[in-house]
């Protein structure tokens, strides 16, 4: 038998009082523990939020999750966490990721089980290439990379670009869309700097003063959120890159919310791409960042992990009705083809040819106003495909 990683108390989601209604498993494997900790609440709090927000429309069914901690991103404990998820725990669905490594490293399970999967963070593109049975609702490193490439050639004017990335699969992805962005419409990348790998935070000094030394027009930075985000702001204000007239851009993992208000001046001015903000201006968030302070508290935020967790249960919750309650992998995949849904984050819809997320991309640029860091969209792309798999680059046309 193998061996048990850890459970957090198996989460058993009472969504109806009805007696004998019938149980759905899901296994929820997020890194509970070590630097991703952090990164693993907000999308386990999107979960238990929407099924809180969303009970009624689940009776008949229940929903029992099934929490396991997969600690880091070397794939070798998602594997086993997996494995026991669908051979001992006999779940219905899986949902989770947070680090690409570990979708990669778990697909061939994934397959094998053939149990509809759910991605809420993992960003790598051609992550859903690698098993039929995976459904992503959180987002593609090509979703913010390729828009905000193709904005700093047009919008922002920018003519040159120095590219830092964190060395793992989704910043090589973050790195390979901004590029294409950017220089399909006239910018030019003069360098690309590897800056450290995910499991740890490393010293940004070095990465960024040879970013400066290049005097590009913008610095495109991908880190995956958290303490890298911080370090990211940090580093950029105490090389003094702003005074020098060096602009930092990213995907929105730069100014994650819940990382964004101790950033304080530091972040004004920064200009991001991403699906999801809670500023951002809708009936769906406004109720969303309501229910969220509510559960959570008063100075808790949202961040777009939260919402890929959200959206991900709410994913399920559909390929329960659809299937009646039976979950069948095949058929809950079916279920989930072009299935739209009115997000926080705006209207989303699963493609049915990839089985990837098509959503708003929202430009935004950090302003520091009354002691407050805001977001104010400055830009809006409509219905954003993954652009990997749209232009079949790489494992993205396979």
């Amino acid at each position: 038998m193998l061996k048990k990683i850890m459970i957090t108390a198996a989460a058993s989601v009472a969504l109806c009082g009805i007696a004998g209604a019938q149980e759905i498993k899901v296994g929820l494997i997020l890194p509970y523990s070590g630097v991703g900790a952090e990164l693993a609440q907000p999308i386990d709090r999107g979960v238990e939020l929407y099924l809180k927000t969303h009970a009624d429309e689940l009776k008949p069914y229940t929903v029992k999750l099934i929490k396991r901690d997969y600690k880091d991103a070397s794939g070798a404990t998602a594997k086993i966490v997996v494995q026991e998820l669908l051979t001992q725990d006999n779940v219905d669905a899986i949902a989770g990721w947070v680090y690409s490594p570990n979708a990669i490293a778990t697909a061939p399970l994934i397959t094998a089980g053939k149990k509809l999967a759910v991605l809420m963070n993992a960003g790598t593109a051609h992550i859903t290439n690698m098993s039929p049975y995976y459904v992503r609702t959180s987002f593609s490193m090509w979703h913010a990379g390729h828009a905000l490439g193709e904005a700093a050639a047009k919008q922002l004017g920018a003519k040159t670009a120095v590219i830092g990335y964190t060395d793992f699969p989704p910043g090589k992805d973050s790195l390979a869309a901004f590029k294409l962005g950017f220089e399909k419409n006239g910018g030019k990348v003069i360098d690309e700097i590897p800056m450290g790998g995910a499991n740890a935070v490393p010293d940004f000094t070095p990465f960024f003063q040879r970013a400066k030394d290049k005097k590009p027009d913008v610095f495109f930075v991908f880190v995956p959120g958290g303490d890298h985000s911080t370090a990211v702001v940090r580093t950029y204000n105490a090389l003094g890159m702003k005074e020098a007239g060096v602009k930092l851009i990213g995907p929105g993992d730069i100014t994650q919310d819940t990382k964004l208000q101790p950033m304080g001046k530091n972040a004004d001015g920064l200009i991001t791409m991403h699906h999801y903000n809670a500023d951002l201006d809708n009936p769906q968030n406004k109720k969303f960042v309501e229910d969220w302070k509510k559960a959570y508290g008063p100075d808790s935020t949202p961040d777009f992990m939260a919402v890929g967790g959200y959206d991900g249960m709410a994913a399920i919750a559909a390929a329960i009705k659809a299937t009646g309650g039976k979950l069948d992998g095949d058929k809950a995949v079916a279920a989930l083809k072009g299935w739209k849904f009115e997000s926080p984050r705006g209207p989303i819809q699963i493609d049915p040819e990839t089985r990837d997320i098509i959503m708003n991309e929202y430009l935004s640029q950090a302003s520091f106003q009354n002691g407050r860091v805001v977001q104010k969209n400055i830009g809006k792309i409509d219905s954003v495909k993954d652009a990997c798999k749209a232009n079949k680059i790489g494992p993205c046309g396979k």
